[in-house]
């Protein structure tokens, strides 16, 4: 889309959240203030709005938007209630903020749906904790929260932001592409790696994300990384040389086509997909033809000896490896699709590994995800700790020094606080410079109009509406002065206030500054920026260590058996590693796609070799019953080389200084295919390709 486009309908977007905010806000604040003659109702029926509408990301548009913005009205109601009996002492409103603000922050590890109400969920519990303790007030806080919410939610309704597709829809586009470039092969390689790369997370917007520890969710999400890989293969096998006729490769390749379609179209309709298997059929009989005609053995029914001739080319069998590849890929999608659509299985799906979560409990999946966490490698629980500790502190400072609207400091931290020492700066320098002027506009106001509430109130809603546009266009610095406006024209309505509203203000502000930036320099400064590197160097070696056991597995002769490899701790490592390079990613200033190593290369080979471990176990080629083949030896050595290539990377990105040897995989003399198993031939050189890419993106950061 181009840019211009892009920058309308995200300005579209602000000024209609904006409108409905005020709107919201507006028909609460006025009638309760005025007419019920109840003001702590309606101070909360004005932030209520505030802190969903604008702090908190809620999902979807129109009615499935509403409906998200009344689940949160339960939790709100319950922390107002908690934070309105824990005022009662510092202490005890300080401890429950620890409490709250770790609980609500590491909530993120429930996917971005509910990261994205939290910080608003937040709010509820800052305002209803301060001085002074009033549990009389509670009745009207309550109903103030409640129909704040209402009203907001039926904004949403009347005020709908444009559609967004869901990442099922965008799935079904994806798989649709895929069936034309499996069908045709006509589809340009360029076309198919743009619709791969935008089924890329970071291109979908997080509350659309399927991230939750549901089976729905893990399932739509392992699609889509499918997905992405099967329009990868595609592109790779559309732009290499054209070999000689292939019939096997295109029949297998029609049945992928007819599986993608099947697929989107249960994603687009909601009808049952496909029963898993068939593609797997289809899969099993071209391996039978790939065996037969790699030994040169005579067609079924053919008679005559076997003849050597009748071998197929090298580049052909090169090729029906990838073929093989992609349909695997295809089969993924298949399984996880009919998971998502059903809850569990129809059958135990295979291989068990790449699909732990099918059988297990919604239960037992949440406690997973969460103990999985609960780990200062986690950078979900890393920002949670920080949160918390910020907020507990600044609940603590405010309440000691008894600093007048004191529920500004945790405000300050709440918003101004990022994930990096330098961002907070950053952040915090902008904001106090904008309090500074919003401060003094406020003060002249105030000045200029005394006591008269009318025109206070006159104020209130254009100054809202203003706010509430041009402050996330123009920057935070705009965002906090002119939410300074905002505060002193609502508070002068309140009660009798003076310009010194003005200077309470820009001091708290100023306090949660200093809180903000010191949590942020003694709690993990340097953000995602070193996990990355850690998750990423653990996450080579758990995989490095998979090529030696599957490339054994390939060297047994087709009558042995021996186990996959374990993937399962990889598969772990692989979340934590993803997870920190989505922090990364968002950190200002960290993720220009020239700086530093080139992560995303570094999650590919690592699903190379855990889709090779699953992958070629079962389906791959292996050397026929007799006398050792010398050509072991070099399949031997070229495993244990990737797996020390993949070490040596990781050393790197800790820090160490390995020795540089950087090999490739080459082949023996008078190396053929037929001798071996071209499936790991090709597997294995494709890993060296992707890592020495990798090393060198990481040597040259060092050397940068």
């Amino acid at each position: 889309m181009d840019a211009s486009v892009t920058t309308a309908v995200a300005r579209g977007v602000i000024l209609r959240r904006s409108l409905r905010v005020t709107i919201a806000a507006s028909v609460g604040f006025y009638p309760l203030l005025y007419a019920a003659e109840r003001p702590a109702a309606a101070l909360y029926a004005l932030f209520a709005p505030i802190a969903v509408g604008l702090l908190s990301v809620i999902p979807g548009s129109g009615r499935r938007q509403a409906f998200v913005v009344l689940r949160v009205l339960p939790p709100a109601l319950a922390l107002a209630a908690l934070g309105t009996l824990l005022a009662v002492d510092t202490w005890a409103a300080t401890g429950g903020m620890l409490a709250i603000g770790f609980l609500l922050a590491f909530a993120a590890v429930a996917g971005p749906r509910p990261a994205g109400a939290a910080p608003g969920l937040q709010l509820f519990y800052v305002l209803a904790c301060f001085p002074p303790y009033a549990p009389e007030t509670l009745g009207d806080r309550l109903v103030g929260l409640t129909v704040g919410v209402l009203l907001l939610a039926a904004t949403e309704i009347l005020l709908p932001d444009p559609p967004v597709p869901s990442f099922r829809e965008r799935l079904a586009a994806a798989l649709g592409t895929a069936a034309r470039g499996a069908s045709t092969g006509e589809v340009p390689p360029e076309r198919l790696r743009e619709a791969g790369a935008s089924m890329r997370l970071s291109r979908v917007p997080p509350a659309e994300r399927p991230a939750g520890p549901g089976r729905t969710d893990r399932a739509l999400e392992q699609a889509g990384r499918a997905v992405r890989r099967l329009l990868d293969q595609l592109a790779t096998l559309a732009a290499m040389s054209p070999v000689a006729a292939d019939p096997a490769s295109a029949t297998l390749l029609g049945r992928v086509a007819e599986l993608c379609d099947a697929c989107a179209r249960s994603l687009r309709s909601g009808h049952p997909p496909p029963v898993p298997g068939a593609l797997e059929q289809a899969m099993r009989g071209f391996q039978s033809e790939r065996i037969r005609l790699a030994s040169g053995a005579p067609a079924p029914g053919a008679h005559g000896p076997r003849t050597s001739g009748r071998t197929p080319p090298t580049a052909v069998l090169r090729r029906q490896s990838r073929v093989l590849a992609l349909a695997e890929s295809a089969r993924i999608v298949e399984v996880a699709v009919d998971i998502a659509a059903n809850g569990s299985p129809a059958a135990a799906p295979a291989p068990r590994d790449l699909f732990w979560y099918a059988e297990l409990s919604t239960p037992r999946l949440w406690a997973r995800r969460v103990l999985g966490n609960v780990t200062l490698r986690s950078v979900t629980f890393q920002n949670a700790a920080r949160i918390a500790l910020g907020l507990a502190a600044a609940r603590l400072v405010a309440g000691s020094l008894d600093l007048s609207h004191g529920f500004w400091v945790l405000l300050a931290v709440l918003t101004l606080g990022r994930t990096t020492v330098g961002a907070t700066w950053q952040a915090v320098r902008r904001a106090l410079a904008g309090n500074a002027v919003g401060a003094l506009v406020a003060g002249a106001l105030l000045i200029g109009l005394g006591s008269h509430t009318d025109a206070y109130a006159a104020l209130l809603a254009p100054v809202m509406l203003v706010g509430f546009s041009l402050g996330p266009m123009l920057g935070i610095a705009c965002t906090q002065g002119l939410f300074t406006l905002v505060v002193a024209t609502a508070f002068a309505q309140l009660a009798p206030v003076t310009w010194r509203l003005s200077e309470a203000r820009l001091v708290d502000v100023a306090t949660g500054s200093v809180i903000g930036l010191l949590c942020g320099l003694l709690a993990w400064p340097a953000g995602a920026r070193r996990e990355v590197r850690r998750a990423m160097a653990g996450l080579m070696r758990s995989c490095g260590a998979l090529v030696p056991p599957t490339a054994e597995v390939l060297l047994v002769p087709s009558a042995g058996s021996r186990a996959s490899p374990r993937t399962l701790p990889s598969l772990h490592r692989l979340r934590l590693a993803e997870a920190a390079y989505a922090q990364y990613r968002s950190e200002s200033g960290s993720a220009s796609e020239h700086a530093g190593p080139d992560w995303h290369a570094v999650l590919m080979v690592a699903n190379h070799m855990l889709m090779g471990a699953h992958r070629l176990p079962r389906f791959g080629l292996r050397p026929g019953i007799g006398p050792p083949n010398p050509s072991a030896a070099w399949a031997r050595a070229s495993a244990a080389e990737l797996k020390a290539d993949a070490d040596r990377i990781a050393s790197l990105l800790t820090g160490g200084h390995p020795a540089s040897d950087p090999r490739s995989v080459r082949e023996p003399e008078g190396y053929s295919p037929a001798s071996l198993s071209v499936d790991l031939e090709v597997w294995m050189t494709s890993l060296s390709e992707q890592m020495n890419r990798v090393e060198a993106s990481v040597t040259e950061s060092r050397n940068g």
